[in-house]
This record gives C-alpha cells, sequence and structure tokens, in this order.
C-alpha cells in the first residue's frame, strides 16, 4: 500500500489501528472498495476493504455458463444507488483507512476515510446519513464511531431518505441486460452517436465491459483499431501475460474504470461491440497507442470514426521513440539515407500495374513498386488456354486498363516517392517464382497517392498482412478505405459486368500479315501509335490502337549502331554508341503517344518509316545528336535536307559516331609552277610489318628508345599485378593488352568481337593482327595507355606504283618486300597523300636504293602514273625501268604486254 502511519496516544492506552492510505480502484457495492496503491515499475499492490457496522444491498449477479441450472440474481434495492453513491464519491481519490477486523478467510473490515487523514468525510456514515446502508443487526453502540451511525440511521428515517421512503425500493432495481439479439441492429440504431456508459472491468488494454446508459445493456467493448497485448489462459484457468499486457491494462483501468464515459458504437464482432471510447481527459485509443501499449490493426481501422490518420501517426510516434511493445523496432527503411527514402524522380516507363522506372536525378535508373497493391491477375487453373502464349498485358482482365492508366497518368512527369520498405529477395517455390529484392514506395502527383486512385477506380487491389508485418504503404489505410469504395459502386475488378477482352493482332515478323496491311498504313499517313518497346535506336514495338494491332517500326532515312545480339554459342558485340542511341530513343519514345508515316516493310515483315515525337521526327533527333547516319535512301524523302544539315552540324560537333571525324580535303585543281620540284626529305625509320595489300608500318626511329622503356615497365607491372584469365570483355574499339605467340604483353585495340574463343586484335606498335581467346587479353593499365605514348606503327603504302589485283602475282610482291625491309631500318619520304594512308618512297638505308624502283626493275609490279610536273622526273625514272623489266619478260611481263583487251580479265588496268 502507498503509505501508512501511526496515530498518535498515550504510551498506557490500548492500541490505536494504523492509518493506511491509498487509492481507490473500484467500487465492488456500497459496503466494499478496492484500493490500490501508487505504481512503482508495474502495476501496483491492491486489497479489498469492507465497511464495517454497516450493510448495503447486494447487485445483481450473472448466473455461471458453468451452472446451466443457475439463475441470474437482480439487485436488490437500493443496491446500485449505493454503489453509484460510492461511485462518484471515491473513484481515482485519495482515501485512508483502518482496518478493525481481520476474518480467518482474510477478509478486511474496517473504517475508510476521504482524504488524507481521519478528519476526512467517514464514508460509512455518509451512507447511512443517505439512507443507502444500515446499521448491522444487533449491533450495539458501545463506542463513539458506533453511536454516530446510530444518530445517522435516525435521522435517515425520520427524513424518509433512501431504503427509509415510502415503497419498497423496485424503481431503484436495474433490469440488465447480458446479451443483445441483434448487434449490427444495436449499433446502426445509435448511428454513431455518442452514448453514455459506466466502465465496469477492463479484461486487458483494449477490451472493456461497459455498461450503457440509460438501457442498462452490459456489452463487452473492443476498441476500434488497435490492439494491446492480451493475457493468455492456460489449462488449468491460469493466465499468462504477454509482455506490457499487465501494464497496459493497468494504464486503461486507472483512467476508465468506473468512470463516466461517451462510447460511440462503430460495429461490430460477434457479440462483441467495436467502438470507441470518449473521456474528458481525452481518447483513450489514442493513447494507448501514443505510449506504446497498442498497436493498430487492419481488420478494425477501417471503421474507426475520429480519423485513422491520428493513429497512424500515434503508432508512429511509439515507434520512433522505441517505446515500451516497440522496444525492439526497426524501421523498413532504417538502412536508407534520407535521400534515398524520399526523392523526386521522373518516370519513364511503366513495367505493369504496381510497378515503374523512374529516372533519379544523378541519371541513375530505379524500379519502383507502388506499396501494398496487387495488380490484376487470373484467377483459376482453367481461365488461360494452355496452348496460347500468354500475354498479361492483354489477356489479363483489366491489367490494359490499369496500365494505361498509369501511363497516360505519369509518363515522362516528375513525382514524388516516398520509400515505405524494402522487400528482400525470395527464392522460387513450386507455386511462387523468384523474386529479386524490390523497392516499394508511395508514389504521388500533384498531391495524388497513385495506388490509392489505382485502387478507386478498381484497376488494383489491397494485400492483406500478418498483424505483426510492419512492410506496408504509408497510407494503407487510405487504399483500404478506397478499395470499400470501388467494391461498393461496382468498379472495375468489383464490377458485376463482362469483363473487357482486348484482342490485339501481333503482326511482328509475320510477312503474310504485313503485306496485306501495308496498303492501308501508307494511304492511312500519319497513324497514331504507342511505343510499348524500343529494341535499338531505330527498332521499336508499336501499338497502333484504332488497327488494336502490334508492329515492328523501324526508322527510315538513317543508319544506326548496331546493337549486341545473341546468336547461337555467342554474344556478338554491338557497335559503338549503340546503347547510348537504344537509351536516347527510350528516353525519348517509350510508352509516348506518337504519330508514324509507313513508307515500306522490309523482307522480315517490319514496317519502315519515319515517327514523329511532339512535332519532332525521330531520325533527324538521332542524327542530331550524333547517334546516327544518314542513309542514302533517305535522298527521296521529304526530310532529306533536315537530316544532312543535321547530319553536317553534328559533324563539326565531332561528337559520339563523329569523333574522330576529320573533313575530307577538297581535291583541287591548282595550277602547278613549272620550277617546283619534289620535296625530298628523307628520315629513318623501321619496317615492322608488311601487309597483304603491300601496305606496310613502321616505326619512327627518334621514339624507339621511349617505346622500349614503355614496352619494359609495362611488362614489369603486368608481372606484379597479371589480369585474372577470362575476367576481360573486350569492346570493340578499347585499347587492351594482348599476349602474343613469344609469351609477351604488347599494346593493343580490339578491332572485332566474334566470340570469347575468337577476339580479332591489331598490335598498335608494331602494324600486325592476330585473332586470341579473351584469356590471352586484359585491360590496357592507364600508365601506359595511348595518352602516355600515342601507337608507334604508322601505316604507308608505296609511292607511284600499283599493286597487282592478281592474287599470286601480289603474293610474289609482298614476298619480295618482307625479304628484302621486314624488321629492318630504311628510309622514309612522303610524296602525296591519300584517303587510306601516306604514300611514300622507301630507300634502303645503307645502299640508299629506292625500294618501290627495285620492285618495278624486277617486274613484281606496274607504275601508277601521276600528272603532278614535281614528279615527272622521278615518274620517268620508274617508267624507264618498267621497259626493261618489260623487255626481260620479268615476272607480270614474262607474256609480254598484257595491259591490251583482255587486261580487266587478268585483273590489271592501264
Amino acid at each position: 500500500m502507498a503509505s501508512s502511519v501511526q496515530s498518535g496516544g498515550s504510551s498506557g492506552g490500548p492500541a490505536v489501528p494504523t492509518v493506511q492510505r491509498g487509492i481507490v480502484k473500484m467500487v465492488l457495492s456500497g459496503c466494499a472498495i478496492i484500493v490500490r496503491g501508487q505504481p512503482r515499475g508495474g502495476p501496483p499492490p491492491e486489497r479489498q476493504i469492507n465497511l464495517s457496522n454497516i450493510r448495503a444491498g447486494n447487485l445483481a449477479r450473472r448466473a455461471a455458463a458453468t451452472q446451466p441450472d443457475a439463475k441470474d440474481t437482480p439487485d436488490e434495492a437500493w443496491a446500485f444507488p449505493a454503489r453509484e453513491f460510492l461511485r462518484k464519491k471515491l473513484i481515482g481519490k485519495e482515501v485512508c483507512f483502518t482496518i478493525e477486523n481481520k476474518t480467518p478467510q482474510g477478509r478486511e473490515y474496517g473504517m475508510i476515510y476521504l482524504g488524507k487523514d481521519t478528519n476526512g468525510e467517514n464514508i460509512a456514515e455518509s451512507l447511512v446519513a443517505e439512507g443507502l446502508a444500515s446499521r448491522r443487526e444487533g449491533m450495539r453502540a458501545t463506542t463513539p464511531e458506533q453511536n454516530r451511525l446510530s444518530d445517522c440511521e435516525e435521522q435517515a428515517k425520520a427524513s424518509k431518505k433512501g431504503m427509509w421512503s415510502e415503497g419498497n425500493g423496485s424503481h431503484t432495481i436495474r433490469d440488465l441486460k447480458y446479451t443483445i439479439e441483434n448487434p449490427r441492429h444495436f449499433v446502426d440504431s445509435h448511428h454513431q452517436k455518442p452514448v453514455n456508459a459506466i466502465i465496469e472491468h477492463v479484461r486487458d488494454g483494449s477490451v472493456v465491459r461497459a455498461l450503457l446508459l440509460p438501457d442498462y445493456y452490459l456489452v463487452t467493448v473492443m476498441l476500434s483499431g488497435i490492439k494491446c497485448p492480451t493475457f493468455r489462459r492456460e489449462a488449468d484457468g491460469s493466465e499468462i501475460p504477454e509482455p506490457f499486457a499487465a501494464e497496459a491494462k493497468f494504464f486503461t483501468e486507472s483512467r476508465l474504470l468506473q468512470r463516466d464515459v461517451q462510447i460511440i458504437l462503430e460495429s461490430c464482432h460477434n457479440q462483441n461491440i467495436l467502438g470507441t471510447i470518449l473521456h474528458p481527459n481525452g481518447n483513450i485509443t489514442e493513447l494507448l497507442l501514443k505510449e506504446g501499449f497498442a498497436r493498430c490493426v487492419d481488420w478494425s481501422i477501417a471503421v474507426y470514426t475520429r480519423g485513422a490518420e491520428k493513429l497512424r501517426a500515434a503508432e508512429k510516434f511509439a515507434k520512433e521513440r522505441r517505446l515500451r511493445i516497440w522496444r525492439d523496432y526497426v524501421p523498413p527503411t532504417a538502412n536508407l539515407d534520407q535521400k534515398d527514402k524520399q526523392f523526386v524522380a521522373k518516370v519513364m516507363q511503366v513495367l505493369n500495374a504496381d510497378a515503374i522506372v523512374v529516372k533519379l536525378n544523378s541519371g541513375d535508373y530505379k524500379t519502383i513498386h507502388l506499396s501494398s497493391i496487387r495488380p490484376p491477375r487470373l484467377e483459376g487453373e482453367n481461365v488461360q488456354d494452355k496452348n496460347k502464349k500468354l500475354r498479361p498485358l492483354y489477356d489479363i482482365p483489366y491489367m490494359f486498363e490499369a496500365r494505361e492508366f498509369l501511363r497516360k497518368k505519369l509518363i515522362g512527369k516528375k513525382v514524388n516517392v516516398t520509400v515505405d520498405y524494402i522487400r528482400p529477395a525470395s527464392q522460387a517455390t513450386e507455386t511462387v517464382p523468384a523474386f529479386s529484392e524490390r523497392t516499394c514506395a508511395t508514389v504521388t502527383i500533384g498531391g495524388i497517392n497513385i495506388a490509392e486512385a489505382l485502387i478507386s477506380k478498381g484497376l488494383a487491389t489491397v494485400i492483406r498482412y500478418r498483424q505483426d508485418d510492419d512492410q506496408r504503404s504509408s497510407h494503407y489505410d487510405e487504399l483500404l478505405a478506397a478499395e470499400a469504395r470501388a467494391i461498393k459502386n461496382g468498379k472495375g475488378l468489383h464490377s458485376k459486368k463482362e469483363v473487357p477482352i482486348h484482342r490485339v493482332a501481333d503482326i511482328s515478323g509475320d510477312t503474310q500479315k504485313a503485306k496485306q496491311f501495308l496498303p492501308f498504313l501508307q494511304r492511312a499517313g500519319r497513324s497514331e501509335a504507342v511505343v510499348e518497346y524500343v529494341f535499338s535506336g531505330s527498332r521499336l514495338k508499336l501499338y497502333l490502337p484504332k488497327e488494336t494491332c502490334l508492329i515492328t517500326f523501324l526508322l527510315a532515312g538513317i543508319e544506326c549502331p548496331r546493337g549486341a545480339r545473341n546468336l547461337p554459342g555467342m554474344v556478338q558485340e554491338g557497335e559503338p554508341f549503340s546503347e547510348e542511341a537504344t537509351l536516347f530513343t527510350k528516353e525519348l519514345v517509350l510508352q509516348r503517344e506518337v504519330e508514324v508515316e509507313v513508307e515500306s516493310m522490309d523482307k522480315a515483315g517490319n514496317f519502315i518509316g519515319w515517327l514523329h515525337i511532339e512535332g519532332a521526327n525521330l531520325s533527324v533527333l538521332l542524327v542530331e545528336h550524333a547517334l546516327s547516319k544518314v542513309h542514302f535512301t533517305a535522298e527521296r524523302s521529304s526530310y532529306y535536307k533536315s537530316l544532312v544539315s543535321a547530319e553536317e552540324a553534328a559533324k563539326q560537333k565531332k561528337e559520339k559516331i563523329w569523333t574522330h571525324y576529320e573533313e575530307q580535303p577538297v581535291e583541287e585543281v591548282v595550277p602547278v609552277l613549272e620550277e617546283k620540284e619534289r620535296s625530298a626529305s628523307y628520315k629513318p625509320v623501321f619496317v615492322t610489318e608488311i601487309t597483304d595489300d603491300l601496305h606496310f608500318y613502321v616505326q619512327d626511329v627518334e621514339t624507339g628508345t621511349q617505346l622500349e622503356k614503355l614496352m619494359e615497365n609495362m611488362r614489369s607491372d603486368i608481372s606484379s599485378h597479371p589480369p585474372v584469365e577470362g575476367s576481360y570483355n573486350p569492346r570493340r574499339g578499347e585499347f587492351c593488352i594482348a599476349k602474343f605467340e613469344d609469351g609477351e604483353w604488347y599494346r593493343a585495340r580490339v578491332e572485332k568481337v566474334e566470340s570469347p574463343t575468337k577476339v580479332h586484335v591489331f598490335y598498335i606498335d608494331y602494324g600486325n593482327r592476330e585473332i586470341l581467346p579473351t584469356t590471352r587479353l586484359g585491360a590496357l593499365p592507364p600508365a601506359f595507355s595511348t595518352r602516355v605514348l600515342p601507337a608507334q606503327a604508322t601505316e604507308y603504302a608505296f609511292a607511284f606504283i600499283q599493286v597487282p589485283q592478281d592474287e599470286d602475282a601480289r603474293t610474289d610482291a609482298v614476298d619480295s618486300v618482307v625479304r628484302d625491309i621486314q624488321n629492318t631500318q630504311c628510309l622514309l619520304n612522303v610524296e602525296h597523300l591519300s584517303t587510306s594512308c601516306p604514300h611514300v618512297t622507301l630507300q634502303f638505308a645503307d645502299s640508299k636504293g629506292d625500294v618501290g624502283l627495285g620492285l618495278v626493275k624486277e617486274g613484281l609490279v606496274m607504275v601508277e602514273v601521276r600528272k603532278e610536273k614535281q614528279f615527272q622526273k622521278v615518274i620517268t625514272e620508274y617508267l624507264n625501268a618498267q621497259e626493261s623489266a618489260k623487255s626481260a619478260r620479268l615476272n607480270l611481263w614474262r607474256y609480254g604486254d598484257f595491259r591490251a583487251d583482255d587486261a580487266d580479265e587478268f585483273g590489271y588496268s592501264r
């Protein structure tokens, strides 16, 4: 008990009873109460005190369910008014009491005073004075207290108060009703208007027994929208409390037990009533949540009439502070930074009725699933014909409507995303496929919750969760309410009408159907379409709504980089900037409404034409952004000028596919002064490679030492950090390192990727080529890139000679050159430029003899006659050598001069 004090008195007199204090928890009857102490770390101790020397009537009692023959006991006259007198006077108040007698059974009898000491109001005397209790029969007035009781009773009789009034007091007997025949009708009849009541018992924090006034219905009321920890009844009848069950019960008892309250009857569950209890000091439902004694429950929060969002807010308050039942709570987004929990993003694609792809401010793409909703799905086993391939968008009822709702509402728009939870990846089972990790969020646009709008139209349903599953939408109650409205109004999935059917013909790749359809599309001019899929920068799948068909569409007038392709047993690498072109097209037109002009079709049944998005021609846009080249077929189009203009502008910027673009020199006829002479400035070079078409690669002797030093350092670095075999993924145009047949590493460039075992590489410092597996390739360390030292092998061709077109003759010439100059030092002079590579004359370093002239003398090649004045002297020398070889019938000339009418047959031209 809270406290006790010893009253004063002489040391030689009789013992004076100890005065003890407590707070009145409950009034059992007109002559019995329960007092409790102050709570310290949990519910406080309690004890029942019975008033000495008086008797009040017994209250009604319901027959025990275990005794079928027993009958309910009604109130005795004036019993309820006596209880009410004490309840209103004492509940929650501090009293002091003395114990005068204790029976062997443990019942305690004593005097109770209102206040902190015995100078306060004597409760027994007040009851007797009001005629609500009487002195016990046979009691003699032998003490001052008993004399006062006798005087009070005489005064009550004289004043005809209470039980001493005329009549038998039948009007004080309640007509208690323990059951309600039709609970639903009973609840509805009150129209959610507050009903006066007294809380008679608290079962647990959220379930009470209430006496409804003025009709005396004794009902069980469950607080709408919440649930507190409960007491689990064991087989032996004992009760085991769940964590914080006792504390929650005390929290409710100390505020509501035997208080006058108002109850809003909101719904019913069996014989139990769902309601909200209102007290002048506040709403107990919200208080329990805020203090961490209760959690929200979905099945009853929907009927809560005071604002479900207040309950969720109160629960969130307790969760954030980890109060009581939430002491081990971990938020679903605890591992996310604030910027990842809430952000603005642009919608790029609608995947289906519950998922979208957004583009973040960083440029990254992220898939977002709408929290707590389930898209339309097929019900039952026999709905889908097993011989027919399922197309979810068109075959699942209302899936197309749901996708279109999201597409029209969101595509290309900025939305607010609030991440509610991360659903971890799940393994596949016999009935459920595997799912990767999913980010689930509430998505809003213009203040509208997209998931709620989708559900309210009957185009999705709400997922039901276990009560302890906290991974759900932060607006879950609004979703439930929206679903209830959709069901009530028969919207979408909840409609009794016939399910909409979408008969969409897919003529992609069907040549016969495409041929039949082509004239119709050509005559139609511009047709409306929706871009359903983007295969590459210039290849798309379109849905034509008026024609209800799907077609594959190729952009006309351009040559777009080809993307990677899966071929049998290998992956063909995509061309440079193919991925960028695909991404550009996706961002611009995917799932957008566009207009198309169909001009023709290819052999595979794909339509070719022009696509317009918001008035812009997509072919022109791709060329403009240096992601496509103009194709010669565009010349007959009305868009040709726009395409050429866009291409010229892109070339000037030298971006993307035009990065290495060099303007072709315009060949102008410039009068050459007769006195101009041929420039002869020979420099030393080292010949490293001769090609089959008689071109050759050389290294500049002056930079040879730099190359040797770079190779030495690179090989040292590679031996310290060797590349992992097979880890390198080669891409066309990339620089890399390649292991040559001598076992050493060299710098190289990837020219073509056929398969992991066949990668074509070019050794940039030596000019030779090789086909290698990826196991002999690795990434080029940045310290040895072409920025540090440019590629050392430079390609040249012989000036003033024609390479034989006949394969055998050309092989003879190449073999001669290889024998004479490969891997030797020579002297090189650039004579003139051409579109492929510079044309030069080459001299032996020791004899200064002209290598090309030597080939002419041996009859291995013919002379290329040039008309420039400065070359006439050397050309004359070459022609004289050719005449000598012809006279001697050497090699090419062994059958005489073949350059007559049959020259083409021999593969030569003059």
